[in-house]
């Protein structure tokens, strides 16, 4: 894999099952890594994975902001910063007060393959 042309997935949870079946559609390109503990966190998988692609995505079924997730995507920032090729990006569900009783109001704020396959090809493009 060409630095540049490839990018790593940090994720966890229902993110895995997004993420895995978006990099369907970028065959060689993506490197998803399932973060099956929080605590420990892996923190040596993740920098090395970001220093090898040069782009990281982090996927989280929470709104984003001030998540986990972006906690994640700083560490990465500050750890990686010389081997990055691109801003670590942080997708996850739309912030929002609540979660919606309307199913299509749902489908809307939820992450989904086609979120996630978008924001890997957003950024493999960058």
């Amino acid at each position: 894999m060409e630095k540049g042309g490839t990018l790593v997935v940090i994720t966890y949870g229902m993110g895995v099952h997004w993420a895995l079946n978006a990099a369907k559609n970028f065959e060689g390109q993506v490197e998803v890594i399932d973060l099956r503990t929080l605590f420990p966190l892996d923190e040596t998988a993740m920098y090395d994975a970001a220093k090898r692609h040069g782009k990281c995505l982090v996927v989280t079924e929470e709104p984003v902001h001030c998540t986990f997730a972006q906690s994640l995507a700083a560490r990465i920032s500050e750890q990686c910063f010389q081997w990055l090729d691109a801003p670590v990006r942080t997708i996850g569900a739309t912030n929002m007060p609540a979660v919606p009783l309307n199913e299509t109001l749902e489908r809307e704020m939820i992450p989904s393959i086609e979120k996630v396959g978008k924001a890997m090809g957003d950024l493999l493009a960058w």
